[in-house]
């Protein structure tokens, strides 16, 4: 802790002294400039081992040699290390930026999401997620539910049905619909709507328009129920 206050406090004074030097005539700058050069040069020809960077010297070295042609300038730090800490430099403020993730959900929404998993086995996360956002206004991911619904454990069976026992069960009281594109050769766009009987794999409805609806879509939906009366129960549209 008190290194890190050590170094705010060398790097403000940096930076004070960057904004005093705003504020003098140019020509005195210059002077001082080729006065602690002439030393530096002098200290150089000595051999003399400079001390190790501290903290605050490397923040204010990789912040002022962005506002000019520092190479020739800084001699006791190698460029490769002025071009490192630029570059952590960035990725530091990037991290700080762009956290990844989204934030978490308050610890009573948690605790409501795996009692609500507890009570009702057969709920999935999509079930939990609509019922939060139906009955209780709460907009939730199913894959943030996902994560707090309790891990079922090893060896104990599901207490739900999983998607592919269900269309074995009920293969032959099963449709599935579906929209895809139709190019002509005079480049006109058409638009398909198929129906097809799960157990069978047979089209059982097919239908072409220009400029597709709700109410077209819902009249084809009417067509096929009433050509099927008491044989297919469950709709399965398109999901992707």
């Amino acid at each position: 802790m008190l290194e890190l206050a050590r170094a705010i406090v060398g790097i403000l004074s940096d930076v004070l002294r960057l904004v005093v030097s705003f504020l003098r005539l140019p020509s005195a700058i210059r002077a001082e400039n080729l006065v602690l050069r002439r030393q530096l040069a002098q200290y150089i020809e000595r051999g003399i081992k400079p001390r190790r960077v501290d903290h605050a010297t490397r923040v204010s070295l990789a912040l002022f040699t962005r506002l000019f042609d520092w190479r020739d300038a800084v001699v006791n730090v190698r460029p490769a290390t002025i071009v490192r800490w630029h570059r952590l430099g960035w990725r530091i403020f990037w991290r700080r930026k762009c956290r990844a993730g989204r934030p978490p959900i308050p610890p009573e929404l948690r605790r409501l999401i795996r009692r609500m998993a507890a009570d009702n086995p057969l709920w999935g996360e999509e079930r939990i997620a609509n019922e939060l956002l139906v009955k209780l206004g709460i907009r939730v991911s199913p894959r943030t539910v996902g994560k707090y619904v309790p891990k079922r454990p090893p060896g104990q069976p599901r207490g739900d049905q999983r998607w592919s026992t269900f269309l074995k069960n009920h293969a032959k009281a099963i449709f599935a619909c579906d929209f895809f594109v139709v190019v002509t050769a005079t480049f006109r766009m058409l638009y398909v709507f198929v129906v097809i009987a799960h157990g069978t794999r047979r089209l059982t409805h097919v239908n072409v328009t220009a400029h597709p609806s709700a109410d077209w879509t819902l009249q084809q939906l009417r067509e096929v129920i009433a050509d099927n009366v008491g044989r297919q129960k469950y709709l399965i549209p398109r999901s992707g």
